[in-house]
């Protein structure tokens, strides 16, 4: 006879560094349901914003998140250009676009490392956050800090490349293209990897539009969605790259589609130095925010991003509400996990790239 009990997992998780708690019905090892219970780290963010004025928020908003830090002052800022009819520079909108990836590809490896340090793989685990590390001295080079790069304000942005810093980025950007290469091939090919993602934590296609998931996690499943194509932003209209996907919708699939869209973000910071214009980097004469309302989105490393904004006249949100992509890949969980073994719990966890900050803001 199965013996079936509840396992409590969390609040603290060795897949997180945020506190998440799990209730899991077992049976014997394999998985037969799962309860999530958050709110260990609500912060009020979103009632903080209605006290700080515009320019203030961007500061306030680029720590919802520490992987997705700059695309919450991107949308933001998006929306309020909207409202106030704020045409940004086009040299302004490549180098948005810059920020936006150079954030990706350090987001996805940091991710696809904690999975090789999962299934216990701990030298890959160091060569993937080694690559990453030469991503993190380009943002502290460019932008002079490792993770929020206060790169945006309202009308464009804060930072320019002169010829001695395109040529520095140039430079690191092909020193990182062959080494994503060789973790590429090794995900493809390593039987660590293999033997404990492939089939683990399998959602269907047809369930991940159900849940309407996003990012790499739908996208793993074959939903061809990225806001980047389907609602081009900034300069991406005018760069060429094809959306990733996957198969087999398993742990295996979700990090092969971060790999590969690491590559793709490093093309397009290649192909933004190459294209990019000259001229000013932020809107010359901004003018009073009136009344009124925008949604304005963008593709996150973890997927679409959401921000509603409301104004009234003054020079503070009305309202700001916003939408994180964790928010709707937390609902696969339960089907990711059903079935699979309790060894299974960290890995599965760690394939939809969960942030405990943005979902409880």
């Amino acid at each position: 006879m199965t013996t079936t009990y509840k396992l409590p997992v969390g609040p603290l998780h060795v897949a997180l560094e945020e506190p998440m708690y799990f209730k899991i019905d077992v049976q014997g090892e394999t998985i037969a349901g799962l309860d999530i219970t958050a709110g260990h780290v609500h912060r009020g963010i979103e009632y903080l914003t209605m006290n700080r004025n515009f320019i203030q928020n961007i500061t306030l908003l680029e720590r919802v998140c520490s992987l997705c830090s700059n695309s919450h002052p991107t949308t933001f800022c998006m929306a309020l250009e909207q409202i106030a009819g704020i045409d940004i520079p086009p040299r302004a909108e490549f180098l948005r676009v810059i920020a936006d990836e150079t954030k990706r590809v350090s987001s996805n490896l940091f991710n696809v490392a904690i999975l090789a340090h999962i299934v216990g793989f701990d030298t890959l685990f160091m060569h993937v956050m080694e690559t990453r590390e030469i991503m993190q001295d380009v943002k502290e080079t460019i932008f002079g800090n490792r993770m929020d790069l206060a790169a945006n304000c309202i009308g464009g942005v804060r930072f320019d490349l002169d010829t001695e810093r395109k040529s520095y980025l140039g430079a690191q950007i092909d020193r990182v293209i062959p080494l994503v290469g060789k973790i590429h091939k090794l995900y493809l090919t390593d039987r660590t990897i293999l033997s404990r993602a492939r089939g683990v934590g399998v959602l269907s296609k047809s369930d991940a539009l159900e849940l309407a998931l996003v990012g790499p996690v739908a996208r793993g499943s074959g939903v061809e969605y990225d806001v980047r194509k389907k609602a081009p932003y900034a300069a991406y209209d005018q760069l060429d790259f094809e959306v990733v996907t996957g198969s087999d919708g398993d742990v295996w699939s979700r990090a092969l589609v971060r790999i590969q869209e690491a590559e793709v973000a490093l093309d397009l910071l290649r192909q933004c130095l190459q294209k990019m214009p000259e001229g000013p980097i932020c809107a010359s004469l901004l003018p009073e925010v009136p009344a009124g309302e925008a949604i304005a989105k963008s593709e996150a490393p973890r997927g679409e991003l959401i921000y509603y904004l409301r104004t009234n006249g003054s020079d503070r949100p009305a309202r700001l509400k916003w939408r994180v992509p964790s928010y709707m890949n937390w609902s696969a969980l339960p089907l990711m996990m059903k079935g699979n073994k309790i060894g299974d719990i960290p890995m599965i966890v760690n394939s939809i790239d969960p942030c405990i900050s943005c979902t409880e803001r």
